[in-house]
């Protein structure tokens, strides 16, 4: 896919494009606010931004994308980019926004290398960029025509018919569309988008998985209350409103549902681990196979700080009951609280080496980073396919950035 005459360029210079990408992206983005301040107010993630998360999972995007192009010139990474098109389809993201986005991210690349890039280097990262740009673009359009909407059109109006408090730091809002129409299908797994205004008047957005099952005349997210380590960065914007502000009555912006944990619809073994919020898509997961595929052999993994911090606990215990082959397996850092359930609840860090997956295991994977990474290489080390093993990262997608 990558011209022979710029493979050979940008084989050339990855090394150092790659080694100034945290310059590169912060000046990205600097520049593209400069220019456009809305897009910071109203569509990126403000506190990303602050913590720079947001440059890092950019820059490891770049760079896997550009060294799978030098690899395997005649293909294009598609897998690399799955996750990325859904999570910009969830935010409305059009084509006409990548021309804005070439001309900041290939000025900061000139600026930041300057006379290093010479017009051939500037040519070939431009067709790095395009090749990226337009796989997306095609993606996108076709997550939006399978959503049967105009490019970009995925907002609806819904309002919270119920509330409940799972944890002091996790509430459930149930969701129906406004207009009294059915809510939409989803697969189990998938996210939605939620934008909320502010009180300094930006409108900010975040994504958060269906935590119930598809078929119903409702939608449920479930949104933990984001805290700020030692008050480095600010405190979760829209999660604090939500818990602040969303009653039964309201009514909240909500995107069509997208995302690429997809739970398959074969019939053997399944893993699902998570851990803190990620047990969310899990819980869509495991009451669908209730009622569409109850004899699937299921392992259900999960780990948490404690009881009182497991938001959904007793719901993880009824449902895993409802499917005749699936074990529940449960790690608490502190096991010692009035309320932990009796059955399959071991103390201290996750070891999936107790549990012996079968090797034609699907996992599915969603949590901290370091969770999900020390999960994959125990399933890895049990023969299962790197292929069999999908996650879900909340947040920037710093898998492709992180050691």
């Amino acid at each position: 896919m990558l011209s022979q005459r710029s493979t050979q360029i940008v084989r050339t210079t990855l090394p150092a494009v790659g080694a100034s990408l945290g310059t590169i992206t912060e000046l990205f983005y600097r520049r593209m606010f400069e220019e456009r301040p809305e897009l910071l107010r109203d569509l990126f993630n403000r506190a990303n931004q602050a913590n720079g998360a947001q440059r890092e999972a950019l820059a490891g995007a770049v760079a896997a994308f550009a060294t799978a192009l030098v690899d395997h010139p005649d293909e294009r990474p598609d897998a690399v980019l799955g996750r990325i098109a859904n999570k910009h389809a969830s935010l409305g993201i059009t084509s006409d926004q990548y021309t804005l986005v070439a001309r900041h991210l290939l000025g900061a690349v000139a600026q930041v290398l300057g006379d290093a890039v010479t017009p051939e280097v500037a040519a070939a990262w431009d067709e790095v960029y395009w090749l990226m740009a337009n796989a997306l673009i095609a993606m996108e359009a076709r997550l939006y025509a399978q959503a049967q909407v105009e490019d970009g059109a995925v907002w609806q109006t819904m309002e919270v018919s119920d509330r409940h408090e799972e944890t002091p730091d996790a509430v459930s809002l149930v969701l129906r569309r406004a207009d009294g129409a059915p809510t939409g299908p989803f697969v189990p797994g998938q996210y939605v988008s939620v934008r909320v205004e502010l009180p300094d008047g930006a409108h900010q957005i975040r994504q958060y998985s269906l935590s119930s099952a598809p078929g119903l005349k409702t939608w449920r997210i479930t949104v933990k209350r984001e805290h700020s380590p030692g008050g480095s960065v600010p405190e979760g914007e829209v999660s604090s409103w939500l818990h602040a502000h969303a009653r039964p009555g309201d009514t909240l912006q909500v995107s069509l549902p997208f995302g690429d944990l997809l739970l398959d619809q074969g019939d053997g073994p399944l893993l699902l681990a998570s851990a803190g919020i990620g047990i969310t898509p899990m819980l869509a997961m495991l009451e669908h196979l209730a009622t569409a595929s109850p004899d699937r052999p299921v392992t259900v993994v999960h780990a948490d700080r404690s009881p009182a911090d497991h938001a959904h606990r007793l719901e993880l215990v009824e449902l895993t009951e409802r499917l005749p082959h699936a074990s529940l397996h449960v790690w608490y850092e502190d096991i010692d609280h009035p309320d932990a359930v009796a059955v399959h609840v071991n103390e201290g860090l996750t070891d999936i080496a107790r549990l012996s997956p079968a090797p034609d295991t699907t996992a599915f994977l969603c949590g901290p980073l370091a969770f999900m990474k020390a999960v994959r290489t125990d399933l890895l080390d049990h023969g299962l396919s790197p292929r069999s093993i999908h996650y879900e990262v909340f947040g920037p997608d710093l898998w492709l950035s992180k050691p």
